[in-house]
């Protein structure tokens, strides 16, 4: 774990995650979670929407918002998760790396992201979190600045790691 960030194998609190797949195929994978469409069930009882790309835009629309009267482009997520419970759309970005190479940079843009995602959704009054899902690439000591930069514009990161107490979901036992 870098310092000050977050992270690390803490399976109490959320799952290990590769980045290798998206989020509604790895919450379908887990015990007592189904995802049908893009509703997320535990237990059988309807806890998220999961929302990749263009579905998100689906989803505003949906709901009388029009994008193109509140952003001048529009941002894709790797996925968002609409949790119910606690009102609040986390925009999960998956940057897994081997070798260095344009991550580095795109690391550096949450906060300007978050922003208009929060623009986006301020007519649904629904809260924004911005984090990133990172392999242990983003371990090396290249990118102590840039992670202290993540947690000072109040965005997130994680290792290898889907905190999904943090997203206010239900950790299966294992």
């Amino acid at each position: 774990m870098i310092k000050n960030g977050k992270g690390g194998g803490n399976t109490i609190t959320g799952l290990y995650f590769e980045g290798k797949t998206d989020l509604a195929t790895f919450l379908n994978e887990q015990n007592d979670y189904h995802v049908i469409d893009d509703s997320v069930y535990y237990q059988n009882k309807l806890v998220a929407y999961i929302f990749k790309k263009h579905k998100f835009y689906k989803y505003l629309k949906k709901n009388g918002v029009n994008w193109k009267q509140i952003i001048s482009n529009k941002i894709l997520p790797d996925d968002a998760i609409y949790v119910i419970i606690n009102n609040t759309l986390f925009i999960i970005e998956v940057k897994y790396q081997q070798v260095a190479g344009s991550v580095d940079e795109k690391l550096q843009t949450c906060d300007f992201k978050k922003k208009q995602y929060q623009k986006l959704m301020s007519q649904l009054n629904i809260d924004v979190e911005y984090i990133y899902i990172l392999n242990d690439w983003f371990k090396q000591p290249k990118y102590k600045d840039v992670l202290d930069y993540i947690i000072s514009v109040r965005c997130q990161y994680y290792f290898n790691y889907i905190p999904l107490k943090k997203l206010g979901l239900p950790v299966p036992e294992q």
